[in-house]
């Protein structure tokens, strides 16, 4: 396994992002080239968002996660992406940059680079759905755009591919919606004790799903009452009325934050209910056919 840790470079300043500094950085969980694997030479890849209300990111939603989609077959990459005190888009700009990062560098670390997912959790969630909705926002290619420039070529289905376009999100638990069904500390965090009516409808990400969305994969528990599962339901909804291809698990039993939903991530504090630990085994199916 080639185990990297790589600086992700954003111009905060082209974005007129509130940034505090810190320096984002992908892990990366790698299997290396093997001429006796026939899947060797192009995995899909996976950019996971670990959760954390936009205030931390949780260890539980982060390396063990992805050591069981390396153990799926695919490339696994972590972001430790910027929180509180920085603002929105900074963690947007920095997971955007970290899509283009894995697309740039995807033949030599034997990456399929249509199959790059982006995969979130509670916060996470809520961040993998800006990028899945806004890759093809103005500030992306303006802050961006330089650094790793839209593909020109003769093969149709690249050229004019944006770097920085997931293939696809998965969300679980995520935090959707900014308004009556939101996670609070989360809002504020990411926009600010003063934020305005407009801020938080344009940060609904239920409101801007369109016709550009990538396909998702979704789940969340009937009894979460720290993110309630409307988030999820009012994100289905709106994919479903724009004709966007998702997949949806809600599970009655289990609180918020149930990562993998097993004694590999047990806190001393939930109760992880065997029934809900299929869901990355069906995320990773998804993933698998996604077109």
């Amino acid at each position: 396994m080639i185990h990297k840790v790589i600086n992700i470079q954003v111009d905060y300043k082209k974005a007129g992002a509130v940034q505090d500094g810190y320096q984002p950085l992908l892990y990366t969980y790698i299997q290396e080239y093997s001429e006796e694997l026939a899947i060797s030479g192009k995995r899909p890849a996976v950019i996971i968002c670990p959760g954390g209300a936009y205030r931390f990111k949780s260890d539980r939603e982060a390396e063990v996660v992805a050591l069981r989609y390396l153990a799926a077959g695919m490339q696994a990459f972590v972001l430790q992406y910027s929180v509180a005190p920085s603002r929105y888009p900074s963690a947007m700009l920095e997971l955007a940059a970290s899509v283009a990062w894995v697309r740039t560098h995807a033949e030599e670390y034997w990456v399929d680079p249509d199959k790059i997912v982006i995969a979130g959790f509670s916060a996470g969630g809520h961040l993998c759905a800006c990028l899945g909705n806004l890759w093809d926002e103005p500030v992306l290619e303006k802050t961006l755009g330089e650094t790793y420039p839209v593909e020109t070529g003769d093969n149709p289905a690249h050229t004019g591919k944006k770097p920085w376009k997931p293939d696809g999100m998965i969300l679980s638990y995520p935090v959707i919606t900014m308004g009556e069904f939101t996670h609070e500390e989360s809002r504020e965090l990411l926009l600010g004790e003063d934020f305005t009516p407009q801020m938080a409808n344009e940060l609904s990400m239920e409101n801007r799903v369109s016709q550009k969305t990538v396909p998702a994969f979704l789940w969340h528990t009937w009894e979460d009452d720290a993110v309630p599962v409307e988030n999820t339901l009012q994100m289905a909804a709106a994919l479903r009325k724009n004709h966007i291809p998702f997949e949806m698990h809600i599970y009655e039993k289990g609180v918020h934050g149930l990562s993998l939903c097993d004694d590999t991530v047990d806190d001393k504090v939930r109760y992880f209910p065997e029934d809900n630990r299929n869901w990355i085994d069906m995320a990773i199916r998804w993933l698998k056919r996604l077109a």
